[in-house]
């Protein structure tokens, strides 16, 4: 995972917020585990389409570390592992939502690149 040179200094319960799903990936993951429930990784790379396994492994350790993902792995062979979200995972969905909403009445849409969960959002 990725270190900070300069250690993080959140004054802003809004910086905190953004810190934990902003970014390109962090938000889509949340929305696909919202939207199909429990995932294995291939499942989660299959729904993402254009993300890579190293960008897609790190965003998930950081989820992971932020309690939004959990991480279950079973005993089992071959090895399974399957990700859901958490609680508070589950409780960021209503403002991913509220941004989407806002975003769709200024955002012209790309129907062509436009990720299915999108597609299902009711933001109009």
């Amino acid at each position: 995972m990725y270190q900070h040179k300069i250690a993080s200094d959140i004054r802003c319960p809004l910086e905190y917020g953004l810190e934990i799903f902003g970014g390109k990936w962090k938000s889509r993951i949340i929305c696909v585990l919202s939207e199909k429930g429990t995932l294995r990784y291939s499942e989660i790379r299959k729904e993402m389409t254009n993300i890579t396994d190293a960008v897609l492994a790190s965003t998930l350790k950081e989820l992971i570390a932020d309690d939004i993902v959990n991480r279950t792995s079973f005993d089992e062979i071959p090895p399974r592992v399957e990700y859901c979200l958490t609680d508070k995972g589950i409780s960021v969905v209503p403002i991913l939502q509220s941004i989407c909403s806002w975003s769709g009445a200024y955002h012209k849409e790309d129907n062509e690149h436009t990720m299915a969960q999108c597609k299902k959002c009711d933001y109009k």
